[in-house]
């Protein structure tokens, strides 16, 4: 099969040569993967297997009533498997990476106290890492009131960005980032507008793109005992449960849960709402468009989507590639041989009297 792994038992990401079990590194599962491929009733499985509670690291499912376009497990899916990072935010309410970091620090604690393993599950690439790796996106601290003479750090830059946001709009914010950091242009919506202004100040504050501080971060080894998996199946068969997944979604509900957004005063200024699914639908129900060009525009940014996920995922180290059509399409065939390679995370974990 292929894989990319250091050896049988996966990544032992303990400290070198330490025999005191509190500088252990504690176990974390990660199964990933381009949307729709089949991660879900999967990660039920593992998590089953190696008795553990499920971490999602998707950036849609965590807002409550967008449940159809973010194709959000289901009570019944969960199949009793404890899930968390579903349904904690509204979709009004500001989330970054930062704030998925903290808040599944929070539910790694109790995790770790109940003595299971976290499977984390979800095809936002960036989310996994961030937490795989502990990056921090902080930086240099702004300071709120800067010393006299360095006018980087003065509130009043801040306050100008903001002005010259509501002047003239996001996307000329974003622009201003693009011309200085084409990188974190490329990877912050321009409807972000904390994000956009926070890299603005730390490149006047420090003179370097944000984006290298993050490209540093980023190089960091895991901060677990990990095992991270990326589940894949060949484009055909990949792009066209795509296309049954939307028409399910269109089938469920998707048009009148986006208009239900809508009458509890959501928009396309939200970062919520500029999720796939969501913001073709608004523009279908703006008159932008015709709903059968809206849910083509879906299906085709679903499919580029899965393709830009597939390509960040090759960047990643130390994963551990399970192409589907490789085991036949046998589906326990593939937890078998997950569980092979994830076995000296969990004999580890079960063998430790604390962590």
């Amino acid at each position: 099969m292929n894989s990319d792994c250091i050896d049988s038992d996966c990544m032992d990401n303990r400290t070198s040569g330490k025999t005191d079990k509190t500088e252990k590194k504690r176990p974390m599962i990660v199964l990933s993967g381009p949307t729709a491929v089949g991660k879900t009733k999967l990660s039920i499985a593992l998590a089953k297997a190696v008795d553990g509670e499920i971490l999602s690291a998707d950036s849609m499912q965590v807002y409550r009533h967008m449940d159809i376009g973010s194709a959000k497990i289901t009570r019944q899916e969960m199949e009793g498997v404890p899930h968390h990072m579903i349904d904690i935010l509204e979709p009004w309410e500001e989330f970054s990476v930062a704030v998925f970091q903290d808040r599944c620090r929070e539910c790694l604690s109790g995790i770790y106290a109940r003595g299971h393993i976290p499977v984390v599950a979800g095809g936002t690439g960036f989310y996994v890492q961030a937490l795989l790796r502990d990056i921090d996106f902080s930086g240099p601290q702004i300071p709120e009131r800067g010393d006299e003479g360095d006018e980087s750090a003065l509130p009043g830059y801040r306050a100008s960005l903001e002005a010259l946001a509501e002047e003239k709009g996001n996307a000329y914010l974003h622009s201003m980032l693009t011309k200085l950091d084409p990188a974190s242009g490329a990877g912050i919506h321009p409807n972000n507008r904390k994000r956009v202004i926070r890299a603005l100040e730390y490149f006047r504050l420090t003179g370097e793109p944000i984006s290298l501080h993050n490209e540093r971060e980023r190089e960091k080894p895991s901060a677990y005992d990990s095992c991270y998996f990326v589940l894949n199946d060949s484009r055909e068969r990949l792009y066209a449960r795509i296309d049954r997944r939307v028409d399910e979604m269109l089938e469920k509900g998707l048009v009148e849960e986006v208009e239900e957004l809508r009458r509890m005063g959501c928009h396309r200024g939200m970062v919520s709402m500029q999720g796939l699914g969501y913001k073709e639908i608004l523009a279908y129900l703006e008159g932008e468009t015709t709903l059968e060009e809206a849910v083509e525009i879906l299906k085709r940014d679903t499919r580029h989507f899965a393709k830009r996920q597939l390509t960040w995922f090759r960047r990643e180290k130390d994963v551990i590639w399970v192409n589907k059509n490789e085991f036949r399409y046998d589906e326990e065939q593939i937890l078998q041989y997950m569980l092979e390679r994830a076995q000296g995370v969990v004999k580890r974990w079960s063998g430790a009297d604390e962590y």
